[in-house]
């Protein structure tokens, strides 16, 4: 299994989840978040802003699904400008569901 954290723009949140739930990605955790980037942040005339507002999805999935997740995300989340986003995959080595304390997804 899996951990998929997507760091993507708000704007684009929607449409993300949209996809993945017509792909028939349902599960994921949506957070809102602030940081920056290798930009370390954007100048608009005067203005500095040093924190962006992003989007956090999660999802966990088999290791097989990861790769059409991620080009799900890729797909639906690009502009092409700086500050799109990244994709971080990691293993989970256990997955408990608390209502019925069953292991595994």
């Amino acid at each position: 299994m899996q951990m998929i954290r997507a760091i993507i723009r708000p704007e684009m949140a929607e449409k993300t989840v949209n996809k993945l739930d017509a792909a028939g990605y349902v599960a994921l955790t949506k957070l809102d978040v602030i940081g920056r980037g290798k930009q370390k942040g954007i100048q608009l005339e005067n203005i500095y802003y040093d924190e962006i507002p992003k989007t956090m999805l999660l999802l966990v999935s088999e290791d097989e699904k990861t790769s059409e997740i991620v080009d799900i995300i890729t797909e639906s989340a690009i502009t092409g400008n700086f500050g799109d986003g990244k994709i971080f995959v990691s293993p989970v080595d256990e997955v408990y569901t608390v209502r019925t304390r069953s292991k595994g997804l």
